[in-house]
């Protein structure tokens, strides 16, 4: 069992679509946007509203961080040229920590900068129990679609975790925190 399961994380089945499944750019809004409201022991902030539609790249479930009380799952989203299956296929994508990277061997598939502007980590935080039932039950590979908020979210003892605004930033702070109010995949 564990050979199996060792085996499975080194030589993850390859994505074997056609085309490219995500054409459209994420879209992102400033228009009129909720007040802050409360969940739980946070205060959730809208800064934009914010619709997707991506293939996974990789998920992760986390537990056991003072976040995942709130986002229970990352998504690593690609589209544009990151929805490329032959792309993808070329990168090792891997999330720990609440990080999102990738690494090749050789040439990159595509300029660094077009893997960067064309991916992102994706904190998930549902806005209900079905849509986290959703979220949770995403997988590797499959074609997703967002929509909700990038949210500040804070509470009383001055923890702080904010969406970036722009597709554009890499490293710390580079990742959306998105509230998310539906949630819909389907396989490639």
């Amino acid at each position: 069992m564990l050979v199996a399961a060792g085996w499975l994380y080194f030589h993850e089945p390859a994505a074997t679509w056609r085309g490219m499944p995500a054409t459209r750019e994420p879209l992102q809004t400033s228009g009129p946007l909720p007040k802050p409201f409360p969940h739980g022991d946070y205060l959730v902030t809208p800064l934009a509203r914010y619709h997707i539609t991506a293939v996974v790249l990789s998920r992760e479930r986390y537990r056991n961080d003072r976040a995942a009380e709130i986002g229970p799952v990352d998504l690593a989203l690609g589209w544009g040229p990151m929805s490329v299956a032959s792309v993808i296929n070329e990168l090792k994508i891997r999330q720990s920590g609440r990080w999102y990277e990738f690494s090749y061997a050789g040439d990159p598939p595509l300029e660094q900068r077009k893997i960067e502007i064309h991916s992102a980590n994706t904190h998930c935080l549902p806005a209900d129990d079905i849509v986290r039932d959703r979220l949770l039950a995403v997988k590797r590979h499959e074609l997703v679609t967002l929509d909700g908020y990038l949210v500040e979210v804070t509470d009383g003892d001055g923890y702080r975790w904010r969406s970036s605004l722009t597709r554009e930033d890499t490293g710390a702070g580079a990742c959306e925190v998105m509230w998310v109010t539906a949630v819909s995949s389907k396989k490639l």
